[in-house]
């Protein structure tokens, strides 16, 4: 028996440190991006829709995909630095500071 609302949640985190999450209730068949557009953090963050990286419970996903109750759809930010080129750098500083006592 399907319910008759979908409870989920939208979460987008716009900066290191900082969370912006919605919950809300949705009809049966809502899709990822129907659940993105209903929670009001496109306009509240700029974003455009089709230039968006989505995902449900930690895994990419098509916005055209279904949701069941209580999913977890997340928006993704675009990484700012290589994750490889990061670790170097952090690497790097260890190093100087171990030089440095």
């Amino acid at each position: 028996m399907a319910p008759a609302e979908l409870h989920v949640e939208v979460v987008y985190c716009p900066s290191p440190g900082e969370v912006d999450l919605r919950a809300l209730s949705l009809a049966p068949g809502a899709t990822v991006a129907d659940a993105v557009r209903a929670s009001g953090l496109l306009d509240r963050h700029d974003l455009v829709l089709a230039d968006l990286r989505l995902g449900v419970w930690c895994r990419t996903r098509a916005a055209d995909v279904p949701l069941r109750d209580r999913d977890r759809v997340e928006i993704y930010r675009p990484l700012t630095v290589d994750p490889k080129e990061a670790r170097r750098q952090r690497y790097q500083r260890h190093k100087d500071k171990a030089a440095a006592r």
